[in-house]
């Protein structure tokens, strides 16, 4: 294929509107032409961001894929369970596909686009993009090389932090399992990938607990109101209160120039529309009173094929979002997390190693530089005619986390019941 590349965009949301934006790193390599989303202003937003022609702007996906194809590659960052159903017509029209995670919460519609994917000439990158980090392949070069040894045992922590709990998964878009994913697979299908890929074992058996702590009605402090806004009497002492999230938050706060997180609210994402959304939408809401079903915290044990496990753990009531990674070995130990960026290796009866993944990594932004580094394994994959490597994020690959996340849901609902894999499987 000839440079460039060119994308077109089906959900201009945080994750779509993220790929498009590398364009700005890839001038040469990409070019935004085409953009779908249910938001006529976010449509606009990237008419006028990438130059897309009005032709090439619709309504949904769905309008979008009764055209030809209009680019290389189509970006599928629609909800999740509309993933497959946006996929399977673009690879049948001759697009690549760039898949947000999860593929999908049902196990017969993973099978059902691995076997479209297979008749189909285009390639399919499924976006776990810790795999395309300077973090975990500095991890997985030392777990490689036997520098700790025999991997034995693995502790693994997500760190989701309260505020972005409260807004992705109590109030917002991920809140409730039945119109999106269980929190297993929607936010750690992501862990349940890079620990396969970093140990290269499949799992033998999987065992979960967990549940809602906190965001739950019985919770709610005495005056609590439905709304952050709405004369709640114990909004000065919430620490979930909406108005300090969005607004005055110097970590997450529109007032400190902190615009991830309100740009979901708003296209403007100004402190007088943020203010707007919080008065009248689903994020001004009290996080007692939401229709959120997903888990707050919760353990997995895997039951690796070799006999070694890996502990993982996700919890809401941290104070960053990051994660931990802590591998035991035979011959030593590794001890890293990605909030410091710091690898510390530490061989038995010698001094420690340290490794300061920042001095590596030319960008750390983005999951870490993954999201980056996904979109420009998938250039080169494209422009080179390159075949996919050991880290690239196929669907066969990928599948594996999504067994491990759904058998771990499973597990979950039965009390912490262990979970065959291969049986798992085979339903």
């Amino acid at each position: 294929m000839k440079a460039p590349i060119t994308f077109a965009i089906a959900g201009f949301g945080d994750r779509g509107s993220t790929y498009a934006s590398m364009q700005k790193l890839f001038p040469e390599k990409m070019k935004v032409v085409a953009v779908a989303d249910l938001n006529p202003d976010k449509v606009e937003k990237a008419k006028k961001l990438y130059g897309i022609p009005a032709e090439n702007c619709f309504a949904s996906a769905e309008e979008m894929l009764e055209k030809d194809r209009l680019a290389d590659v189509l970006v599928v960052s629609t909800m999740d369970r509309q993933h497959v159903g946006h996929a399977i017509p673009g690879l049948r029209k001759g697009y690549h596909i760039l898949m947000e995670k999860p593929i999908s919460p049902e196990i017969e519609k993973c099978r059902e686009i691995l076997e479209v994917a297979g008749e189909c000439p285009g390639k399919i990158l499924v976006c776990h993009v810790l795999r395309y980090t300077v973090f975990y392949n500095t991890l997985k070069d030392l777990l490689d090389k036997g520098e700790i040894g025999q991997v034995v045992s693995i502790c693994a922590n997500e760190n989701v932090a309260y505020w972005h709990q409260a807004h992705s998964f109590v109030r917002g878009n991920w809140r409730n399992s039945q119109e999106t994913s269980p929190m297993i697979l929607q936010k750690s299908c992501h862990d349940m990938d890079i620990l396969t890929w970093l140990t290269g074992k499949k799992c033998r058996a999987v065992s979960s607990v967990g549940g809602i702590q906190l965001f739950k009605k019985e919770r709610a402090p005495k005056g609590a109101a439905p709304r952050c806004l709405g004369g709640c009497q114990a909004k000065d002492g919430c620490i979930f209160d909406a108005e300090k999230i969005y607004v005055t938050n110097p970590k997450t706060g529109i007032q400190h120039g902190q615009g991830w997180i309100t740009s979901i609210l708003s296209v403007e994402n100004t402190v007088e529309s943020t203010y707007e959304a919080l008065r009248n939408g689903p994020y001004g809401r009290c996080v007692y009173m939401c229709d959120n079903d997903v888990v707050d915290h919760q353990q997995t044990l895997l039951l690796m094929e070799d006999g070694s496990t890996i502990s993982f753990t996700m919890c809401a009531f941290t104070q960053d979002c990051y994660r931990y990674f802590k591998a035991m070995g035979t011959k030593g130990e590794i001890e890293a997390d990605m909030k410091s960026n710091i690898i510390r290796v530490r061989r038995f009866g010698q001094g420690e190693e340290v490794i300061d993944v920042g001095a590596l990594a030319d960008d750390l932004k983005g999951h870490g530089g993954g999201d980056s580094g996904i979109i420009g394994d998938f250039l080169d994959m494209l422009l080179n005619d390159l075949e996919a490597t050991e880290r690239t994020t196929t669907l066969e690959s990928s599948m594996e986390s999504h067994f491990m996340a759904l058998a771990a849901e499973e597990s979950r609902k039965q009390g912490g019941a262990l979970v065959e894999m291969e049986a798992f499987k085979k339903r």
